[in-house]
């Protein structure tokens, strides 16, 4: 869900490629023949999925950038990059397939017309799998999703090492968790209702509360956006009463930044309150998960709420915003909001102290059983 290298989303260029284009852009950029194409759905970038009558894996998709983000093809090549080095480390994350040329991704004209915008094209590998969103969540795969979460950021912070990394550093990058302050120049695209009145909320008391507190937490690379939709898994056992899942693909790097821990695992819970049956409870769960590999110390435990808050608001706010710029859009830019502001106003009815007490106290009964 990147939305430029600053504040604007607004600047953004979705590619609006036919599929007979896209064909022979494959054919003309990487040298293979498509057999079949459908497009996938996204929110600011362009994407298809082909099947290759020949050349390596038979599946791939094509992932066209919006003209904003293809400008900053550092930032691209540290995000494919950084995905290779984690399928190296056995991560499930895809992989590139090389142009023509031998590079990970061509700058390409979107039409023919002069002056027609230009777009990063590259050709990933298909990862198989069922997105979050369209399985029942349950105890065992919101761990494995926290420790996954844990497990990617803290290797990518340790051994990921190319000269494109510093490009992640993405200051005033509207999605960065530390940002929430920015939503003060787009939440006009709620209008006026109770709603509105729950963000400005959450943003002052994040700039109360949490602002002051970023340079005790310890910083890495976030993935940014483990939602429903960016984690594929697959069953690993036939039970349909309880059934047991792994993480078979990690999806969209387009968020890639310098960050803190406690941000992947906070963006992780509110992305999978979303779908769930119980949303209050998940978030022990994915906590319990993701202090398996790496313990949150007491300062970031206790920004947990506001950070889970923060980004309901980023993602709800942003969703409104760019819908008014893409109505065509707009069925799946707010998917999230569907359910999204009824948890969050459920989380402020509680309040903080209710819903960490919940979340905590799960998270500690995992250090006495191993999870369900």
């Amino acid at each position: 869900m990147s939305s430029g290298k600053d504040c604007e989303p607004q600047t953004l260029t979705k590619p609006t490629l036919g599929e007979r284009e896209a064909v022979e852009l494959v054919d003309r950029v990487f040298g293979l023949k498509v057999s079949w194409i459908t497009s996938l759905p996204s929110y600011d970038d362009q994407n298809f999925h082909v099947r290759v009558s020949a050349g390596g894996a038979d599946e791939y998709v094509l992932k066209i950038t919006n003209s904003e983000d293809s400008q900053e093809p550092d930032l691209i090549e540290a995000q494919t990059q950084a995905m290779m080095f984690l399928s190296a480390e056995g991560f499930p994350s895809a992989t590139p397939h090389l142009t023509k040329d031998g590079n990970i991704m061509s700058l390409e004209s979107g039409g023919t017309r002069p002056g027609s915008q230009k777009y990063m094209v590259r050709l990933l590998t298909y990862l198989p799998g069922t997105p979050v969103a369209k399985i029942t969540t349950n105890a065992q795969i919101l761990y494995e999703i926290g420790r996954l979460a844990a497990s990617m950021d803290k290797v990518l912070t340790e051994k990921f090492q190319h000269p494109s990394k510093k490009s992640l550093h993405r200051g005033q990058f509207i999605w960065n968790l530390a940002n929430v302050p920015l939503l003060d120049q787009y939440i006009y695209a709620l209008g006026q209702n109770e709603y509105r009145a729950v963000v400005e909320q959450v943003i002052e008391q994040f700039k109360g509360k949490v602002i002051p507190k970023l340079s005790s937490f310890r910083a890495c690379i976030n993935h940014g956006d483990l939602n429903d939709h960016n984690i594929l898994v697959d069953s690993s056992s036939a039970s349909l009463e309880n059934p047991q899942y792994r993480v078979s693909g990690i999806l969209d790097f387009s968020d890639m930044s310098y960050g803190y821990y406690v941000f992947e695992v906070a963006i992780a819970i509110m992305y999978m309150m979303i779908e769930s049956p119980d949303p209050l409870s998940v978030g022990g769960h994915i906590l319990a998960g993701f202090e398996s590999v790496l313990l949150l110390t007491a300062e970031e435990r206790g920004a947990l709420f506001l950070l889970v808050s923060g980004r309901f608001a980023q993602s709800l706010v942003i969703a409104a915003h760019t819908a008014l710029l893409y109505p065509e859009n707009k069925e799946y830019l707010t998917i999230t909001a569907k359910t999204g502001w009824k948890h969050l106003m459920t989380m402020f009815e509680m309040g903080q102290e209710a819903v960490e007490k919940m979340w905590f106290e799960t998270a500690q009964a995992y250090t006495h059983h191993a999870p369900a």
